[in-house]
């Protein structure tokens, strides 16, 4: 079913008007956009489903559950749950240390793994289908070899993320689904639905998690008001200050990356990005006051030589030019 509207926060203004309503023009010239949600200063202006299951269903966010993950760290942290982002593996869950890993996997950090740097062999692009086809994915992850120093280099890895979310769980005794629920989607009164388990029946973690576009622009809104929405609390300020300061960089992108957000722009134009295969996207811009909130076709590539690369375009072209002249 296909769904278009266009809500205007500012009706008043034409010249704004006609800004926002080029951003839905280009959004809709993309046939593997499915919906775009684009709120500034907490008003939707702009708010398009031209294909796909429309703005209230919930969509397959792929890699956007690596910022998720990333949340519920900083949620973690905020509650004490954990000490901070120096604590070890072999501090929090040794029992998830399978006998062949490396000896310095037990001193890879919650910050390694957060910011994919843990130093281990990737789990993702050629090597994804024969880790998810292995009988223990955490176990596969941790005994790969080490190809890099803990804290080093960006190693783009789902495993990686699988990893944090299993020390998450190990540390509560509660599943990701769990955690998710309690730190996420109840403060924030959106629907998290069960995604897919590992062989061990832990949630994953990075990858498969569904939002519904309308929840997406909801998390947005909360990091961009530094961590409150509607009057909650939900994740320290602090926390999110440390996120989106630059720890490694993207071999492929070539973009910052902090703690689970893609890092870009200079000025009022930067932009923290959670990313996800297919082309699902959370964009917040705090100096412009300006959240966006897409899902795409999960089944087809978005790299950013291409369609990836259209959707920066149209964030850093007509989403920036109509939020900048706001």
């Amino acid at each position: 079913m296909t769904t278009a509207t266009l809500a205007l926060a500012r009706p008043g203004l034409a010249q704004t008007a006609t800004s926002w309503e080029a951003v839905a023009e280009a959004a809709r010239s993309h046939d593997q956009l499915h919906a775009i949600l684009v709120a500034q200063g907490g008003e939707t202006v702009v708010a398009e489903a031209p294909r796909g299951p429309g703005l209230s269903a919930a969509a397959n966010v792929k890699s956007v559950s690596k910022t998720l993950v990333a949340l519920l760290l900083g949620a973690a942290i905020d509650r004490e749950v954990v000490p901070g982002v120096d604590a070890t593996i072999g501090e929090l869950a040794p029992g998830l240390i399978p006998a062949n890993a490396a000896p310095e996997v037990a001193d890879i950090t919650l910050e390694d793994l957060v910011t994919l740097r843990a130093g281990l062999e990737r789990t993702s692009g050629p090597e994804y289908g024969a880790w998810v086809a292995s009988g223990n994915w955490v176990a596969d992850a941790l005994g790969r070899p080490m190809v890099a120093e803990p804290g080093g280099r960006m190693l783009y890895s789902t495993g990686s993320t699988h990893i944090l979310g299993a020390v998450l769980s190990e540390v509560t005794g509660d599943s990701l689904l769990s955690l998710a629920r309690q730190w996420l989607g109840n403060p924030l009164d959106v629907s998290i639905p069960p995604w897919t388990r590992d062989p061990q029946g832990r949630f994953m973690g990075g990858n498969e998690m569904a939002l519904s576009p309308r929840a997406m622009l909801r998390i947005g809104e909360m990091v961009r008001q530094g961590g409150t929405l509607d009057g909650t609390r939900v994740i320290s300020q602090d926390w999110l200050d440390r996120s989106f300061e630059p720890r490694g960089r993207s071999p492929f992108s070539g973009m910052s990356y902090g703690y689970g957000w893609f890092l870009g722009g200079q000025g009022e134009g930067r932009f923290a990005l959670a990313r996800g295969y297919g082309g699902q996207v959370i964009c917040v811009m705090p100096e412009l006051e300006t959240v966006v909130a897409i899902t795409s076709d999960p089944m087809r590539p978005a790299r950013s030589g291409g369609y990836f690369g259209d959707l920066m375009d149209l964030i850093r072209g007509p989403v920036l030019s109509a939020a900048r002249s706001a």
